[in-house]
């Protein structure tokens, strides 16, 4: 499907991370902008599309924003990219990565981060109690480099405001990722360790985001995407 008015894009994932081995998926995200008038009528159009061959998700401007919002770590790396990852870049979607740290809050960001890391490690400790195939271990070392990612960045993004994509020491993370496949229980030190740092650093970011600013931007994007019908004389 072509989706038009695509304000920023870009390639994400292991990619980005620096944890990309051969025969990795190239994963993209990026935001459009729906046409405004679309938005008056009785059914609202999709706010996401996602596809496969390319591996691309595209959520509406208004969407990415709220996801942003609430500190969703998946939304929140699009406007932290290094340069050379951006495949689309408009003035809108420059002005965007210029207010991405209004975007953020103390509360959120520890609540999300740690939120999708736990789930990680669920999804670790039901695997070894499930099914046994062959995949097993190459999800379950997927999983573990996820969690140890989103502790990272999140407590990053915590403590100083800022969220660095590329991962520092990648074969940490290949290595511990091993580790955890032989052992799921062992990804629970790390998970700890963060849960604790969290709880004893006291965050650089407000309690809550500015919402204002995102409003602000937002309304931009509509008056620029907004289809004025021309005026009838009678």
């Amino acid at each position: 499907m072509t989706v038009t008015n695509i304000l920023l894009s870009g390639i994400v994932g292991s990619t980005a991370y620096g944890l990309a081995h051969e025969g990795s998926d190239v994963d993209r995200l990026g935001m459009f902008a729906t046409p405004t008038e679309e938005l008056h009528g009785l059914h609202r159009p999709p706010e996401s599309h996602v596809s496969t061959a390319p591996d691309r998700t595209l959520h509406e401007a208004g969407k990415w924003c709220r996801l942003a919002l609430s500190g969703n770590p998946t939304v929140m790396e699009l406007v932290w990219l290094p340069d050379e990852l951006y495949e689309v870049r408009t003035p809108l979607g420059d002005e965007l990565i210029g207010l991405r740290q209004t975007l953020l809050s103390a509360r959120r960001i520890r609540d999300a981060y740690l939120g999708y890391a736990t789930q990680q490690f669920r999804k670790l400790q039901n695997r070894q109690n499930g099914p046994h195939t062959d995949a097993l271990p190459q999800r379950a070392a997927k999983h573990a480099r996820h969690l140890k990612r989103l502790c990272t960045q999140g407590y990053e993004l915590y403590a100083t405001g800022r969220l660095t994509v590329r991962v520092e020491d990648p074969e940490s993370y290949h290595r511990f990722g091993e580790q955890v496949a032989a052992d799921p229980e062992a990804a629970q030190p790390l998970l700890r360790r963060f849960e604790e740092a969290f709880a004893d650093t006291r965050s650089v970011l407000p309690e809550q985001p500015d919402e204002r600013a995102a409003d602000a931007w937002l309304r931009r994007v509509r008056r620029e995407f907004y289809a004025t019908a021309p005026v009838t004389s009678v």
